[in-house]
């Protein structure tokens, strides 16, 4: 397997998407929440498109499928943050309303992708 062969899956691209979104939407909120919110959503959004890649470099469809199922989560935990972020008024609504559609989609696109990936086992 090429190590290079997770940057041609759509979805670590669309997650390394989002996790530039999400850094450039969280510069708008309270500073306060810098240790808080802000890092929390970061870390969320960071975990996914790097667990997808740890999965990617293990050789077996179930460790892969492992590590794609805690990407889900992480995304999972990234949804509940914005909608939070969008309850307390911060940022752009449109941008945070946004980010949250793409997110929605990419959830889909794991889901489907541990699906597959446990189709295999």
């Amino acid at each position: 397997m090429n190590p290079e062969s997770v940057q041609n899956l759509k979805i670590w691209q669309e997650g390394i998407e989002v996790v530039k979104d999400v850094y450039r939407l969280s510069k708008e909120w309270p500073r306060e929440e810098l240790y808080g919110l802000v890092n929390q959503a970061r870390r969320a959004a960071v975990s996914t498109p790097a667990n997808i890649a740890e999965g990617r470099g293990r050789r077996s469809s179930g460790e892969q499928a492992r590590f794609a199922s805690i990407a889900l989560g992480s995304a999972y935990e990234l949804q509940t943050l914005l909608h939070l972020a969008n309850e307390l008024e911060f940022g752009s609504r449109d941008s945070l309303e946004s980010l949250q559609s793409r997110l929605h989609m990419l959830i889909k696109q794991i889901a489907r992708f541990v699906a597959a990936l446990e189709k295999r086992l």
